[in-house]
Order: structure tokens, then C-alpha cells, then sequence
């Protein structure tokens, strides 16, 4: 499809390749999720070019932070996933992953199942709740080998949300925009008591735009000190420092 030259074309930029069975499983993702989004708001992007540039190779783009995804049979959840970024993306272009896709409202758990199940995706897990309490003991707490989340918060909150998930010698990588340079450097103190380390950080321009992206990659080198996370609410409010 025509449709999908630069689609293929920003892809190289990350040598990822997709099967045209895998090109078809976008095309059909884009059809859901702007015909879901008429009646609930799953996005603010909704044009082909902009959705498949802002969305999915976004969301792909982690490749250039995190080599195991290509090849190893990691387990992933992905933390406030909303419309499935970027989980649903990397589960479609690396289908050896195990992927949890987390969320707090039904509304867009009900999507994701309907999604899931057009797309005829194995080894998806779906679950409706709140991160601060889904990662407490004796839940999902230390399971998973990666973390990813685009959700808005700042990362000294997104850390308290997503490093308890973690097994120790695992990452959480999150995805940020430009210039957020300085909500990283504040997050410093909330990572390393939370049991992780900034290990790098992977800047660049999302391919065919001036839209800059960091990854802040973070292993999780100790367990997470039981008090974390704090009750729901307390992590946005009240920030660690």
C-alpha cells in the first residue's frame, strides 16, 4: 500500500522490517481505534499519517533503547496504556513478548479486549486498575522484565508507579518528549529509593520530524522498599524528592 511508504521508510531508520501480515494488523488497529474513538476518547490524533508517525513508530521506536525486545521472550506491561501505546505496537511487530496492558478506566480495558481479539494477538493480559495498588505484595509486584509507559506524569511519580513492577536486573524505560531534562534530574532521588538506576538515556528525533524524544532507561538494581507504592492518589500529589 502506498499508505505505508513512510511508514516503512521511518521503520528503516530502526531496522525493523514488518510482515505484510503485521502491516495489515496496523491497518486494522488505525480502523479500530478511530472508529472506537467517536463515541469515547481514546485520541487526539487521528489522521492515517499521524497516527501511524506519532503512535506507532513512536512506540516502536524503542528499539533504539532496549535490544532484548527484538529477540528474547521478555514480559512487558505496559502502565497506563490508554488506546495500547506503545504495548499493542511492540506486541505486533515482536509477537515472542508476554505483554500485561494496565489500565485505570474499563471503558478503555473494553477497547483494548476488542483490539486483542481482531488482531488475533497471543500472550495478552488485560487488566483494570490502579498502578499504585496492582503493584503491591502478593500482586504483580517484581514479575516483569520490562516496564514501558507514555503516560503524562513526571517520572518521579511515573517511577513510583512503574519500578515496583520490576524484577530486579529488569528495566523501566519511559518514554518522554524533548527538553525534559530537568523532570529526569528531579526524579533522581525517587528512582534510587525506589531500587533503580538511570542507566542511560537515548535522545533523538522521531524520523521525518523536528519532534524530539528521550528514553530514560532505568534497572531496577534492588527490591522496592515495601512502603511503595504509596495509596493511590499520593504519588501524583505528592511526588518523592
Amino acid at each position: 500500500m502506498n499508505k505505508l511508504k513512510q511508514f516503512r521508510e521511518d521503520l528503516k531508520q530502526f531496522d525493523l522490517p514488518l510482515t505484510q501480515r503485521q502491516e495489515e494488523q496496523f491497518i486494522r488497529y488505525f480502523e479500530l481505534l478511530t472508529e472506537w474513538n467517536q463515541v469515547m476518547n481514546l485520541t487526539a490524533i487521528t489522521d492515517f499519517e499521524d497516527v501511524f508517525k506519532k503512535h506507532f513508530v513512536d512506540s516502536l521506536s524503542i528499539v533504539k533503547a532496549c535490544k532484548e525486545i527484538r529477540e528474547k521472550n521478555i514480559s512487558v506491561i505496559d502502565i497506563g496504556t490508554g488506546a495500547g501505546f506503545p504495548g499493542v505496537p511492540l506486541k505486533i511487530a515482536f509477537p515472542q513478548i508476554r505483554l500485561t496492558l494496565l489500565d485505570s478506566l474499563q471503558k478503555r480495558i473494553r477497547f483494548l479486549g476488542e483490539l486483542v481479539k481482531e488482531l488475533e494477538l497471543d500472550d495478552v493480559e488485560l487488566i483494570h486498575g490502579r498502578a499504585e495498588d496492582l503493584s503491591r505484595p502478593g500482586k504483580l509486584r517484581e514479575q516483569f522484565d520490562l516496564c514501558v509507559s507514555r503516560a503524562v506524569a513526571n517520572l518521579s511519580t511515573l517511577s513510583e508507579y512503574c519500578i515496583p513492577f520490576v524484577r530486579k536486573g529488569g528495566y523501566f524505560i519511559s518514554y518522554k518528549s524533548g527538553g525534559s531534562e530537568a523532570e529526569a534530574a528531579a526524579a533522581g532521588t525517587a528512582v534510587r529509593i525506589l531500587g533503580g538506576e538511570k542507566t542511560e538515556t537515548v535522545s533523538f528525533l522521531l524520523p521525518g520530524t523536528d519532534i524530539g524524544r528521550n528514553f530514560y532507561v532505568i534497572r531496577k538494581k534492588a527490591p522496592t522498599p515495601v512502603k511503595y507504592p504509596r495509596k493511590a492518589g499520593l504519588p501524583a500529589k505528592e511526588p518523592i524528592h
